[in-house]
C-alpha cells in the first residue's frame, strides 16, 4: 500500500513514516525537506500520485493568527483537490482534543477550519484529535512562568507521548475511514499542575507553581475539562514516568 504522510519528517511523522516503513508498506515523507510543500502546492501532485492513503500530521511554522489559518487552510484545500483527482480513498489528519472550545486561539481557529474542509472534502476520512504531548510538558513550563512562579489554571489533563500518537495513527491507517473524529489520550487523567509537577520535581526543576485560575494556556482561558477528551477516546499505554525514564536514556 503507497501512504503519504504530509509532515513525515516533523516529530510524529518521522515515528509513524518508521512503523510503516517496517511493516512493508511503500510511505513517502513528504515535507518541504523532501521537496513536498502542501501550502503552496510543490510537489504534491507527484507525491500522491498512485497513494492510497495520505495522512497529514503538518503543522504551522508559526502560531500568529493569519499565518496558522493560511498554513492549514491552503494545504488543506491542495491535499483535497489532489485526493479527489487520484481518488484516493482515505485521508487521515491528526489534530487537537478541545479544538472546538479553544476558539479565542487563532491557531485553534485555524484547526478547525482545516477539519471542516476536511469533513466537506467528499474524500473518506478520519480525523484524530490528541491531547497534549510529554514533549511539550518543557513548553507549557516555559509559557506559564511569570513573575518567578508557574502559574496554571487548574484543569484536568491527560497528556499522550508522540510514540503512542504514532501507533494509534498507525492503527487508524490499517483501518477502514470512519467519516469523523477519533480522540485519543494518555493513559492517566490527572491536573495540569500536578502532571507539570511531577515532570518538574522528576526533572530537578525546583520552581514553584500557583494555582492561578485566570492563567492562559498558551493565551487561551481554558476551563476544568478543555484539555480532555470525552467518553470512548482510545488510550495509549505510556505513562508519564515511563516516558521519562526512557527519554531520560
Amino acid at each position: 500500500m503507497k501512504i503519504v504522510v504530509i509532515g513525515g519528517n516533523g516529530l510524529i511523522g518521522a515515528k509513524l513514516v518508521g512503523r510503516l516503513k517496517d511493516r512493508g508498506h511503500d510511505v513517502i515523507a513528504a515535507s518541504p525537506r523532501t521537496g513536498v510543500n502542501a501550502v503552496t502546492g510543490e510537489g504534491l501532485d507527484e507525491a500522491l500520485k498512485g497513494a492510497n492513503v495520505v495522512i497529514d500530521v503538518s503543522n504551522a511554522p508559526s502560531f500568529e493568527d493569519q499565518a496558522a489559518m493560511e498554513f492549514f487552510q491552503n494545504s488543506a484545500r491542495n491535499i483535497a483537490a489532489i485526493e479527489i483527482a487520484e481518488g484516493i480513498h482515505h485521508h487521515i489528519a491528526l489534530s487537537v482534543v478541545g479544538t472546538d472550545g479553544l476558539q479565542e486561539s487563532g491557531y485553534f481557529r485555524a484547526k478547525l477550519v482545516q477539519e471542516t474542509l476536511i469533513k466537506s472534502s467528499g474524500v473518506p476520512y478520519t480525523i484524530v484529535r490528541a491531547t497534549q504531548f510529554f514533549e511539550f510538558l518543557d513548553s507549557i513550563v516555559s509559557f506559564s512562568f511569570v513573575e518567578n512562579a508557574i502559574r496554571l489554571p487548574a484543569a484536568a489533563f491527560q497528556p499522550i507521548a508522540a510514540g503512542d500518537v504514532a501507533a494509534a495513527l498507525e492503527e487508524v491507517v490499517l483501518g477502514e475511514p470512519v467519516n469523523g473524529t477519533v480522540e485519543i489520550a494518555g493513559p492517566d487523567r490527572g491536573t495540569l499542575i500536578g502532571i507539570v509537577e511531577s515532570y518538574l520535581r522528576t526533572t530537578g526543576d525546583t520552581r514553584s507553581i500557583v494555582t492561578d485560575p485566570n492563567a492562559p494556556y498558551f493565551g487561551v482561558s481554558i476551563d476544568e475539562f478543555s484539555l480532555v477528551p470525552g467518553r470512548g477516546a482510545r488510550l495509549q499505554p505510556t505513562t508519564l514516568q515511563q516516558w521519562l525514564q526512557k527519554s531520560s536514556h
